[in-house]
């Protein structure tokens, strides 16, 4: 039995790599077109330090796909220079009204051979191209799909030949016209078999890894497919006064978002904003207003569940039919799910919270008589809730988990809900499909999910409901069993309930996710970040294999090798009993770092515990942003002083928006620095302070201002510079319990003081309040981790880490008192007790309601 299972694990690794290889095709080398300047577009250097030589016939191949919603198709994809005498290019040429866009060039001359692929193929799908050059036959031949052309060339070189994808500036063959594709995959075989493989498969980097011969690429300014398929990318944001709602056309792949003075259309397609003030006055847009689009009346819709009406925006008129919705006294649908029915021209609410209450009503709104009723349901299934996902279909949808109580009493044990239900609109009825198990840390989820009926999957956000610094993440389930997946990275999301919404939407044009969060501040603005993610989305960024024919390969000797260790066991098993495991007791030793999840004492003796571990102040080269800012040359000189009010804010702003996001526009800018002043004066104080603040950081090395995608950045090169906040990111970074070591190491950052304590800007106040509950979060996470007795003398001091930051702290107070009193340190823990409620009656003007008893027994 030992080795039958030995044998079935064995074999279940094999099928598993195997499968890896399969899978996993979202990735290749995208390319900046005409889209941006001249010297920002994208380019591909087969052979950066010298051209390639190949004697004989030699092919090369690739994958190509275009990029949608591009405004120009047009220029060079290939271009091969033989001995920089003979260039044979293929373009691809839109001024043509005919078919045939793809064009060969040999010298100056246009080739015969002219292609094109099928219907959608060129941006739906990849499309392998092969150029075989045939020196013996004195012809080339273009092969694409299953079809190919030839065409005599006289070769006039000696078999050195410089290959460049897209745009290069190689010598007179230089060009920065290209049409927006993306190519993956690019083989040159010599004689038959491939001499180089560059699968462009990277997600980081300007190099692109060959590899057969190891001859790295050189790729300029490229977009990484992978990267896009992992990490969400913030696009844009906006700012409104009050409440704030958001909606999405599919058809035309625009985000709508609705504020009380104008709407904002942000097309993802052209990456634009457009403002529009309401012609029609005013639109109120209360707590609980939810917003949809109904494509085919081409109509948005602005939703007032507790009002019980709806308006609807004409885009041409730039008005709302109805502007005079005066507020009911309100009952609440907060975060209640929404979905269109086009078979009953209805619209749908289900759920929502208000007033410590959870609701279960289905409401319907029917569009053509303007009419208002209360689904009566035929079943029980479908408990008091929010915080669902909702995904519609033809026949009604799907909503999947939440956060309420059976009674729908906030007060009678509210929980969270892990159900997956199905609502007939037809029947007027719930069905439940499953329930998944409780996780670990519980969730909730953001308003929709994506729904894939063909592969009976869906797509929805979550993140836990308890926490103000929060992250979103993307899961994909099944609609027919109880799993799900965690795919692409985290994105940011400040969550309060009445203040905070989150919505998944899916760009079917553009083949990516759209989240959108909104979040309500204190000044009663409502900041709106839309971010996108390419489809399929990615578990990890691990590198894929370079080909269909390698990755085979590959699988075949791990297959072979795997199952030569199975023989091996079996022999061993029965021709050498008790060989195996008889060394058990001999402990092989360890080579490498030990991971932090394996931390122990043990492996860190040196570890002092009773205090921070003081590292050497980094006087040299170094940004510091805990405590007063402060930053050093690699001289040792403080440049802090340079800074003039004004530009140590817009310093601070870019910096901040460039390590958290990809950068900050200059709309934005103004918006936070200029607000009081017009387009062109605000223009002006921008181009000053900027030039200003360039010539401060060209006194450090590695550190600079740049525009290159659009948004205003500060590019460090952070192996070179140290920032201590990008040092805190790192360790909270992964939101895991942080080990002894990792806490003393935050220990160390933020003993300099609390984040930028000596400047003060509104903007400013969201990063610092996140970060101080994020670090107290930290401490108070891994203090539930531990139980008193095991380490008493290192809680006292966890403790005070959160004093620092909240110094009316409740748990943090129990901590200490609890360690103290196991200490033996009675009257130290009384004292720590009198001076909490002390600080506790100074802030809130009320006695702490617990005693010192109390206190060590909870």
């Amino acid at each position: 039995m030992k080795f039958r299972f030995i044998l079935f694990c064995i074999w279940s690794i094999a099928l598993s790599c195997v499968l890896s290889e399969v899978r996993g095709q979202s990735y290749g080398l995208g390319f900046e077109s005409f889209e941006a300047v001249q010297d920002k577009r994208t380019g591909l250097d087969l052979s950066p330090d010298g051209p390639i030589c190949l004697d004989g016939d030699f092919e090369l191949s690739f994958e190509l796909s275009f990029l949608r919603n591009k405004k120009t198709y047009f220029g060079y994809i290939v271009r091969v220079i033989g001995d920089d005498q003979q260039n044979i290019d293929l373009i691809y040429d839109n001024s043509s009204v005919k078919h045939d866009h793809f064009k060969l060039i040999i010298g100056e001359q246009f080739s015969p051979i002219a292609f094109d692929f099928q219907g959608d193929d060129l941006f739906a799908k990849w499309n392998r191209i092969t150029l075989r050059f045939q020196k013996q036959k004195q012809q080339i031949t273009v092969v694409y799909g299953n079809r190919n052309f030839s065409q005599p060339v006289k070769y006039i070189t000696k078999g050195c030949y410089k290959i460049l994808f897209g745009a290069n500036q190689y010598k007179e063959f230089r060009t920065t016209d290209l049409p927006p594709m993306k190519i993956r995959h690019v083989e040159l075989r010599s004689e038959g078999r491939i001499a180089y493989n560059w699968p462009l498969n990277e997600t980081d980097g300007s190099k692109a890894t060959e590899e057969i011969g190891r001859k790295a690429a050189l790729a300029t300014n490229p977009i990484w497919i992978k990267k896009l398929h992992y990490e969400w990318k913030l696009l844009q944001t906006v700012t409104l006064k009050g409440y704030v709602r958001v909606g999405f056309d599919e058809k035309s792949s625009n985000v709508f978002v609705i504020g009380q003075d104008s709407l904002v259309r942000f097309s993802l397609a052209g990456n634009r904003l457009v403002t529009m003030p309401y012609q029609s006055g005013k639109q109120p847009v209360y707590v609980d207003n939810q917003v949809l689009f109904d494509p085919g009346r081409n109509r948005l819709y602005n939703i007032f569940l507790n009002e019980k009406q709806v308006t609807a925006f004409d885009t041409l008129t730039r008005s709302w039919d109805k502007s005079d919705i005066a507020a009911q006294a309100k009952t609440y649908y907060l975060q209640a799910n929404k979905f269109l029915s086009p078979a009953d021209s209805s619209i749908y609410m289900l759920g929502g919270y208000g007033h410590l209450a959870y609701k279960k009503e289905v409401q319907r709104y029917h569009l053509p008589s303007g009419t208002w009723q209360q689904i009566a349901l035929k079943d029980s299934v479908f408990t008091p809730r929010y915080l669902a996902a909702l995904g519609a279909t033809s026949g009604g949808a799907y909503v999947m988990g939440g956060y309420g109580s059976s009674t729908g009493q906030q007060m009678l044990s509210p929980r969270n809900w892990y159900d997956l239900l199905y609502f007939d609109r037809a029947q007027r009825k719930f069905r439940k499909i499953y329930e998944l198990k409780v996780p670990k840390e519980d969730f909730v989820f953001g308003n929709s999910m994506i729904i894939n009926e063909k592969d009976s999957s869906y797509y929805a956000l979550i993140f836990p409901k308890h926490q103000f610094s929060s992250e979103l993440q993307l899961i994909k389930g099944s609609l027919t069993r109880p799993e799900f997946k965690l795919v692409g990275s985290k994105v940011p999301y400040q969550f309060i309930d009445i203040e905070s919404f989150a919505d998944l939407f899916y760009d079917k044009a553009n083949g990516r996710f759209v989240a959108v969060t909104l979040y309500r501040d204190a000044n009663l603005q409502t900041k709106v970040a839309i971010y996108s993610l390419y489809a399929p989305p990615l578990e990890t960024v691990a590198p894929q294999t370079a080909s269909t024919e390698s990755s085979a390969g590959r699988s075949l000797w791990i297959i072979a090798g795997l199952f030569a260790a199975a023989l091996l066991v079996y022999w061993l098993y029965h021709y050498m009993p008790g060989q195996l495991g008889k060394q058990k007791a001999t402990k092989a030793p360890v080579v490498g770092p030990v991971p932090e999840s394996e931390y122990t004492p043990a492996a860190h003796q040196a570890l002092v515990d009773d205090e921070i571990v003081e590292k050497a102040a980094p006087y040299q080269s170094c940004i510091l942003l805990f405590g007063n800012l402060q930053l050093y040359d690699e001289d040792g000189n403080e440049i802090t002083k340079h800074f003039s009010p004004l530009v140590k804010e817009l310093f601070l702003v870019i910096l901040l928006y460039s390590i958290r996001w990809d950068g900050i526009s200059s709309e934005k800018l103004k918006e936070l620095l200029w607000f009081d002043k017009p387009s062109e004066s605000a223009r002006n104080n921008r181009s000053v302070n900027i030039a200003k603040l360039k010539a401060i950081l060209d006194k450090m090395k590695y550190c600079q201002v740049s525009k290159e995608t659009g948004y205003w950045k500060i590019k460090i090169d952070f192996g070179k510079i140290e920032v201590d906040y990008m040092h805190y990111l790192t360790l909270l970074g992964n939101r895991k319990l942080l080990t002894k070591h990792s806490i003393i190491e935050l220990a160390s950052i933020t003993k300099r003081g609390n984040f930028l304590s000596n400047v003060e800007y509104e903007w400013l106040d969201s990063f610092k309040s996140e970060i101080s509950n994020e670090i107290v979060d930290a401490y108070l996470r891994y203090a539930a981790s531990v139980k008193i007795a095991d380490d008493p003398e290192f809680l006292v001091k966890l403790a005070n880490y959160v004093f620092y930051f909240d110094p009316v702290n409740e748990e943090a107070m129990i901590l200490k008192c609890k360690a103290l009193a196991h200490l033996g340190k009675h009257s130290l823990a009384k004292t720590t007790f009198e001076n909490f409620a002390r600080e506790y009656n100074r802030i809130y003007g009320e006695d702490f309601r617990k005693d010192m008893p109390e206190v060590l027994h909870s």
